[in-house]
């Protein structure tokens, strides 16, 4: 008997209910375009927000530290894994934050998952929006804190939990800035009022702001006028800024906490250094041209009230992320397979990354984009309203 002959039932299930995944394979740069099995298809489907990931500057940076110091990092950052680039982007990176440190991972995932884990545990509580990244939810299970979840953005109900929560070592209340589905903002300032009337710390995901929002791209907590209100902040290297990796910025107590007690820090091999590198160059990039992120923000406001229009449910969207939501993962798939017939990738977004009934095409702008491009899509979707 194969013991893992369960899986091709499980995967059949999936297939039955339109929930069965397949990645796309493309062959060329990440860019407004993209080309799919032969196929040149507009690219409403990238986190590229900023148009970075194929930008020849940050590529040129990275080709000359390969040069210099290689490609892997060959150890741990505590071991022999970081490099002075490593330690020029954090001071770069808490700089750009206003904050006095900040701190590398890997991936934003691990950011996540390894602050969370560090600074909250058994005897503890966490409370985690019903909505947020997935990688959040990973670092609240993994931290052995009790989990308290509050619906979508709903301070009141949060509120309560806090009330009723009784007595308990440390709270943490842990937010995504920008939702990453819905492409709406979470209500910074009565999360931050509520973390200070119960004692609790504010963790706030800046992963799909940071460049984006803010007058100097900070991010959410910038941008609703937070930022001194907020305890933890984390980002991500890999949208806006085009390259790879997460971070952690906040007090210098918090940073050195996290370097050692955050295991997704202390366990995993440093990322190559070309990478900070590269992300180096894409901070100046996002500091040098703010105009960026101002047409880029302009145009989704521009496409959403336009879609609007026509007829389509964008939610309570309010950022470069505009979902269409149609409900069921059936109508998700074929509106997205008629949209790639048409030569434009928006990809279907189903259950479990979404709840039940709220299946959608997740629609990501970037500063890539032309209006051409963007009336493209605009003229596809009436036909299906």
């Amino acid at each position: 008997m194969n013991p893992l002959s369960w899986i091709d039932d499980e995967l059949d299930s999936l297939e039955r209910r339109h929930l069965r995944r397949r990645p796309p394979t493309h062959d060329g740069p990440q860019s407004a375009r993209l080309s799919i099995a032969g196929r040149e298809l507009l690219n409403f489907g990238s986190n590229d927000y900023l148009a970075l990931a194929a930008d020849p500057r940050l590529g040129a940076a990275a080709s000359e530290a390969v040069a210099h110091f290689g490609w892997g990092s060959g150890a741990s950052p505590l071991v022999t894994g970081r490099t002075e680039l490593h330690q020029t982007l954090e001071r770069r990176l808490a700089e750009f934050e206003g904050t006095e440190a900040a701190l590398t991972f890997s991936t934003g995932f691990a950011a996540n998952v390894g602050a969370i884990s560090a600074l909250v545990g058994q005897g503890d509580a966490v409370y985690c929006d019903r909505k947020n990244h997935a990688s959040i939810w990973d670092g609240c299970r993994l931290s052995r804190a009790d989990v308290r979840v509050y619906p979508h953005n709903d301070c009141r109900r949060l509120a309560e939990l806090l009330e009723a929560s009784g007595r308990c070592r440390r709270r943490l209340i842990v937010t995504d800035g920008l939702f990453s589905m819905d492409g709406d903002l979470a209500p910074l300032a009565e999360l931050a009022s509520l973390a200070e009337r119960h004692g609790a710390m504010l963790m706030v995901d800046e992963a799909h702001a940071t460049g984006v929002f803010g007058r100097r791209g900070r991010g959410t907590t910038e941008h609703l006028g937070v930022e001194d209100r907020v305890h933890v902040r984390v980002g991500t290297l890999s949208k806006a800024l085009g390259c790879s990796g997460g971070f952690v910025a906040g007090p210098a107590p918090l940073v050195e906490w996290l370097v050692n007690r955050a295991r997704s820090y202390v366990f995993s091999t440093a990322a190559p250094p070309a990478c900070s590198a590269a992300a180096l160059a894409a901070m100046d990039a996002v500091q040098d041209d703010p105009q960026r992120r101002e047409t880029l923000l302009a145009r989704a406001d521009a496409l959403r009230a336009e879609l609007r229009r026509q007829g389509w449910n964008t939610g309570a969207s309010a950022s470069q992320i505009i979902p269409l939501i149609v409900g069921e993962p059936r109508r998700a798939t074929a509106l997205a397979a008629d949209l790639f017939a048409r030569g434009l990738f928006v990809p279907a977004i189903r259950p479990p990354t979404v709840p039940e009934g709220e299946a959608l095409l997740r629609i990501s702008l970037t500063a890539g984009h032309s209006d051409e491009m963007i009336a493209a899509l605009s003229e596809a979707l009436a036909r299906h309203v």
